[in-house]
């Protein structure tokens, strides 16, 4: 077996080691999410973490991990009379993307639940887990439903399987590592908030980091066992450091001051509810038990408040996380931070003996912080900079609308209107797609619609079904007593409504038509509200624009709705009204989309004005690509952009040759919209209502 990479070999990445190292010291802190791109050690950090754990003792034989001096009393495997008991090291398990919900939690023999009364448990993941390491990597592609009972768990340190009147608990105390890479898609703010520590993770720009960093992953690769054994002193002193670090923990003294500090600062950045409060606490709390502390400074609130409030912070869904780190130094002086204490030089700070945030020397020189992700905090109008009106030009910047000099006609990109709250558009039928909150879909979670024979392993009774099956044969099976004689052909699965998430592709009118000032911020605008309710109900978005002669794809399908949001805002206009080449594009994309993901159904949203230019007969050329989606049964919506005295209501003639509905701008926020799904035609191949066998 191979040896996991040592964690004190990792390169950089102070943020990510100190978050991992405070929740080893106190799994109270709640877990850590780790965001960042592909490629930056975020799985190799969390497998290295297990090494560094004290080892546990398990009572022999309990499939749970129970404690020999704390037996858990409602143990599926219990009563523990015994004293035999042995010691293990801590483990890691992982979760994976694809897993089901009785992966995860266990699963009931409900055969013999029904027939025999008897509670034949088999454990998942949790229980697996307990007392260890939970990794989820790509966390944001878990289900939603999934992620739900994950951290219902983790909060609890317990989990519950509840089915068809049987019911068990047993212990899970686990701590909860996830992973995501947020050009992906986010999580949820509700599930952001269970995740006790976040932290951003990115490659260094540095050239000799980066090229350490090569160095080390090759020796470790030509010889692990090796290249472990020159770390181990290090892992040596980082396992003693930690286990200081636990003894010391009841020790440490939360003053009021620090506490001041603590609800200061997340009044000041706004976060809800109480728990990024308590969070704070437990973590500045074991920030000074790593430095060998039993004291509270301003700099362990500091370092705390840039760990467990950027994922809190009150924000629009597509404001990337951080902090206004002068607005934290600010807070904390008015509230007693003072002068005096020393000022870390930033999340994670390597140096420094007694530092909050210190970690032992690597001997390759100091390290170099991440640079901030894309997008972070240097935004107008973010953590209460000045913003100016949609449309506005920057002080010096070209009128937007303006011809950009030598872009033959092309125009400057305009800011998006102010978004908007627009109502629910939803394809037809019924599928069988990604559990999401926009169309009808078969689900296993959702409101009971019927029974069926199972097919693989039983997940949900539908327990009248089931009796029904079994009643006429009793007399045949020789029943006796008051029990039913239940077989394996008797049970009946519940097939379940629910909603799922749909691939959303928006084709976008980016030419000269559609690029004045005032009109294109405002289409900007109803895009950006369509992507917002995207992102609500847990959409993958597309997005290709077409101007001059040709249609792009500026986006591929993909969870990341704020990359979207992104392209749209830097969108230039100008230059002549290819429809069809738009429509065309779309075909291809759906074509391939439908090859890698058939049960995701899609949602054309197409923002037009219709007035299709270039080439011969331009606007016969586009109804003849919009007959291609009909005839495919794309549900489709075409988003009305023209304005003015004179109207020739080409949108609308585009839309009855797509077969799907057309919608103006005002329309969109209107309450006339609440009968826009009714009128959305197109039940064909992949739209349709999918019927069981």
């Amino acid at each position: 077996m191979t040896r996991p990479y040592p964690f004190a070999a990792v390169v950089g990445q102070d943020s990510l080691r100190l978050a991992l190292l405070l929740n080893a010291i106190s799994p109270a802190v709640g877990g850590v999410l780790v965001r960042g791109e592909k490629g930056t050690a975020k799985s190799t950090a969390v497998r290295a973490l297990t090494a560094l754990l004290p080892k546990v003792d398990v009572v022999v034989g309990c499939r749970f991990s129970c404690a020999p001096h704390v037996p858990d009393s409602t143990c599926p495997d219990g009563p523990h009379h015994d004293d035999s008991s042995t010691s293990r090291p801590a483990r890691l398990v992982e979760l994976p993307i694809g897993a089901s919900e009785d992966r995860l939690v266990g699963a009931l023999d409900i055969e013999r639940a029904l027939s025999e009364g008897v509670k034949a448990f088999e454990p998942g993941l949790l229980a697996a887990a307990n007392r260890g390491i939970l990794y989820v990597d790509e966390v944001n592609l878990l289900q939603d439903h999934l992620v739900d009972v994950l951290l219902d768990a983790a909060a609890m340190g317990a989990s519950h399987v509840e089915r068809e009147g049987v019911s068990v608990r047993h212990a899970a105390q686990f701590l909860l590592v996830g992973t995501m890479n947020p050009e992906e898609g986010e999580l949820r703010p509700q599930l952001l908030d269970r995740f006790g520590l976040t932290v951003e993770v990115a490659a260094s720009r540095e050239t000799d980091q980066r090229v350490e960093v090569v160095r080390r992953r090759l020796a470790y690769e030509d010889d692990p066992a090796g290249f472990a054994a020159r770390w181990a002193p290090e892992e040596a002193e980082l396992r003693e450091r930690i286990a200081a670090a636990r003894a010391l923990l009841p020790e440490v003294r939360l003053g009021d001051l620090a506490l001041r500090q603590i609800a200061a600062t997340c009044a000041a950045f706004e976060v809800d509810g109480m728990r990024a409060d308590i969070v704070m606490a437990r973590t500045a709390t074991a920030l000074a038990a790593w430095a060998g502390r039993t004291d509270v400074l301003a700099e362990d609130v500091r370092q705390a408040a840039l760990l467990a409030l950027p994922h809190r912070r009150r924000r629009n869904p597509f404001d990337a996380p951080g902090l206004d780190e002068d607005k934290l130094d600010d807070t904390l002086e008015q509230n007693g931070g003072g002068d005096d204490d020393p000022e870390p030089d930033g999340p994670g700070d390597g140096g420094g003996d007694g530092g909050g945030g210190g970690l032992p020397p690597q001997g390759d020189g100091p390290d170099t912080p991440p640079p901030p992700a894309d997008g972070a905090d240097d935004t107008p109008g973010r953590d209460g900079s000045e913003q100016s009106e949609p449309g506005t030009p920057e002080p010096g910047a070209p009128e937007p609308g303006a011809p950009v000099p030598g872009q033959g006609g092309e125009q400057q990109p305009v800011r998006a209107g102010e978004p908007f709250r627009t109502k629910m558009l939803s394809v037809p039928g019924l599928g069988e797609g990604a559990a999401g909150r926009r169309s009808r879909a078969r689900t296993e979670h959702g409101r009971t619609t019927g029974a069926r024979r199972p097919e693989g392993a039983l997940t949900k009774l539908h327990l009248a079904a089931t009796v029904l099956a079994a009643a006429p044969h009793q007399r045949a099976r020789g029943r006796s007593g008051r029990g039913l004689v239940v077989r394996r052909d008797d049970l009946r699965q519940a097939t379940r409504e629910g909603r799922e998430g749909n691939l959303v592709l928006f084709v976008v009118d980016a030419s000269g038509s559609m690029a004045a000032r005032q009109r294109m911020g405002a289409v900007k605008g109803a895009v950006l509200s369509l992507l917002m309710d995207a992102y609500q109900r847990r959409d993958k978005v597309g997005l290709i624009t077409f101007r001059g002669r040709e249609a792009e794809l500026a986006l591929p399908p993909t969870s990341s709705v704020d990359a979207a949001a992104a392209r749209l805002e830097s969108l230039p206009t100008g230059g002549r009204t290819p429809v069809a080449a738009g429509l065309l594009k779309a075909h291809d994309v759906l074509r391939v989309e439908r090859l890698r993901d058939p049960s995701r159904r899609a949602l054309l949203v197409v923002v037009t004005d219709g007035r299709a230019t270039g080439g011969p007969d331009p606007v016969a050329l586009a109804a003849r690509a919009a007959r291609l989606h009909a005839a495919e049964g794309i549900a489709s919506v075409v988003v009305d952009c023209e304005t003015g005295p004179v109207r020739l209501g080409l949108a609308a003639d585009l839309a009855r040759d797509l077969g799907g509905t057309a919608v103006t701008l005002d329309e969109l926020r209107a309450e006339s919209i609440a009968g826009l799904v009714k009128d959305v035609r197109g039940a064909g191949p992949g739209n349709g209502d999918r019927r069981a066998a």
